[in-house]
């Protein structure tokens, strides 16, 4: 999620725990704890590839902020002026303020190392989109009230309480979406294909269904307001002939780790030469992938892998028009926006005007 908002949760979860006696103190140094793992961010791991799939690795490790938690409540045990404060409950307070940080994160698509050091791929229960103000709205409110008022426990406890409902909300429609996505699958015979559910951007209402079948890939956006209307799959190529091209790279594999069988594959003419594009799907929606690399270039006789891979800027912004589409789809009106609205002609299969 985005900074202010794991701010938010930190200050949130710090006031909830020790409001009663720090007062505003927990608020604030729960939110200096909520933006600690994301400091990983000023690291540079040397290239596109590095920096993206070592994100949310190490300082969003579990083992790590426990570690970390334990350290800083001996510390404030044995140090702090509030000496009335048992161990127990200062080990609480560091704890919790520090792991839900990237156990949200693990709540969005991108993917979060929970288990670092382990080699395991990051975990990944897409619920939330990586922002999402009607989340980050009731914490901020509970935070702003205790800042200014006398009840700093209970305020906090009422934000954190109100997030933790819209949770369990974006929960409910994204069981919603695949109980309406299942027969669908079905009569494609997709049920065992690998596929991704998520919300689209800033909401929980309508929600993209990505699908990897070989070479191809589907993609479905669904409304939870669409009501008898039947989930459309739209089919695109994959460029799955490139795949073991990639996976001859270092950082082709790397990819493959970190994103699974979501990857799109093409080739691009650039100054004479071709390059191999390898575009993480799973992130944006069709159209809007912030998150393609180059990871070889062929000269005349051969593909040689790329050291240092680039990010190359294939999305677009998300204007207002894009914005007003998505949320008229949002609403349940089917014809507003296709699956396959905004990408490039050579990803289609086939035509998804009737979606």
């Amino acid at each position: 999620m985005d900074t202010l908002t794991q701010a938010a949760l930190g200050a949130a979860v710090g006031g909830t725990l020790l409001g009663k006696r720090l007062g505003r103190k927990a608020v604030v140094i729960g939110a200096l704890l909520g933006t600690l793992p994301d400091l990983d961010v000023v690291l540079d791991y040397g290239d596109a590839v590095s920096n993206m799939t070592e994100h949310r690795g190490f300082s969003h490790s579990l083992w790590v902020l426990i570690l970390l938690g334990t350290l800083l409540a001996l510390l404030a045990a044995r140090f702090a002026l509030a000496r009335d404060i048992s161990l127990a409950r200062w080990w609480w307070f560091f704890i919790l303020a520090l792991v839900t940080h990237p156990l949200l994160d693990a709540l969005t698509t991108y993917g979060t190392q929970l288990f670092w050091p382990s080699a395991t791929p990051p975990e990944a229960w897409p619920i939330v989109f990586i922002i999402d103000p009607l989340y980050s709205l009731p914490l901020l409110i509970g935070i702003g009230v205790a800042l200014v008022g006398h009840r700093v426990q209970r305020a906090c406890a009422w934000g954190l309480a109100i997030s933790c409902l819209y949770l369990l909300l974006a929960a409910g429609a994204k069981q919603w979406v695949e109980y309406r996505l299942a027969p669908v699958l079905a009569e494609h015979g997709l049920q065992q294909a690998p596929r991704l559910v998520q919300p689209t951007p800033f909401n929980i209402l309508l929600w993209r269904v990505t699908i990897i079948a070989q070479d191809e890939h589907y993609e479905s956006l669904i409304s939870v307001f669409d009501g008898d209307h039947q989930p459309y799959l739209a089919r695109f190529h994959r460029g799955a002939h490139l795949e073991p091209l990639a996976l001859e790279t270092r950082h082709g594999q790397r990819l493959d780790w970190f994103a699974g069988p979501f990857l799109r594959y093409d080739t691009e003419r650039v100054d004479e030469q071709t390059t191999l594009l390898a575009t993480d799907i799973r992130l944006g929606f069709p159209g809007f992938h912030p998150f393609s690399f180059t990871l070889a270039r062929r000269d005349e006789r051969r593909w040689q892998a790329l050291e240092s891979p680039r990010l190359v800027d294939t999305s677009r912004d998300l204007q207002l028009e894009v914005l007003v589409r998505l949320a008229n789809r949002a609403l349940g009106r089917p014809e507003a926006l296709c699956p396959g609205d905004f990408v490039a002609p050579r990803w289609h299969i086939e035509p998804t005007a009737d979606c």
